[in-house]
């Protein structure tokens, strides 16, 4: 059975962010909010974490999940960035947008796109997601809260919950995210492209769809 916390969304408690963090460390999934729609989350380094996530949204093993990241300094951790991404990002993080990068050393095998050994990193600006993330001093490793029978992500807690309280650790309620998922921008080529429009801007970028 699931905890379920009503955390506010601009000034989390911080006795709650803590406990959130004690139960990922534990090997938990958490459901938590983001700037653009509620998402799973759990540890890094848990390849059963992250296989109970890949049941939950019944994804198979090529499935890419993304590395939830609290600031540039841990993106360049986790990638490999030039100048030239590293302005990119700076200019539009945090916000809604998910990054395609090369992978460094530190990120696992089994997390990299198994060809191009790229993968996926975004710094959200919501407050409950960034002092998680402090509290963690970590990425969280993430997918959009999507089940298999929708066409949109969940955005009311009490439906997560009546649907996940026997496959989650954690429900954080911190009211609606929407439904309109990140901008994934690809950032490996001289010129970035656009995997997917979402609900990041695409001003900062002078680029087109495709």
């Amino acid at each position: 059975m699931a905890q379920f916390f009503s955390i506010h969304p601009q000034t989390p408690h911080l006795r709650l962010i803590r406990q959130a963090a004690d139960i990922v460390r534990k090997g938990g999934i958490i459901v938590y909010p983001t700037d653009s729609c509620y998402a799973l989350g759990c540890q890094i380094g848990n390849k059963e974490a992250m296989d109970r996530i890949r049941t939950i949204r019944k994804v198979d093993q090529n499935h890419n999940f993304t590395l939830v990241c609290r600031d540039l300094a841990e993106i360049a951790t986790y990638a490999k960035v030039d100048n030239a991404q590293y302005r990119l990002l700076k200019t539009a993080t945090p916000g809604s947008y998910t990054f395609i990068l090369t992978a460094s050393r530190e990120v696992p095998r089994r997390l990299q796109h198994p060809k191009r050994h790229t993968i996926g990193l975004r710094i959200p600006e919501h407050p409950v997601t960034q002092a998680l993330l402090a509290e963690l001093n970590e990425p969280l490793l993430s997918s959009t809260l999507i089940l298999p029978e929708d066409e949109l992500p969940l955005n009311d807690a009490e439906e997560i919950r009546q649907r996940l309280e026997h496959q989650v650790e954690l429900i954080m309620d911190a009211g609606s995210c929407g439904t309109n998922m990140t901008t994934v921008i690809d950032l490996t080529e001289a010129t970035p492209r656009i995997a997917r429009l979402g609900k990041g801007d695409l001003s900062p970028f002078g680029i087109t769809n495709g």
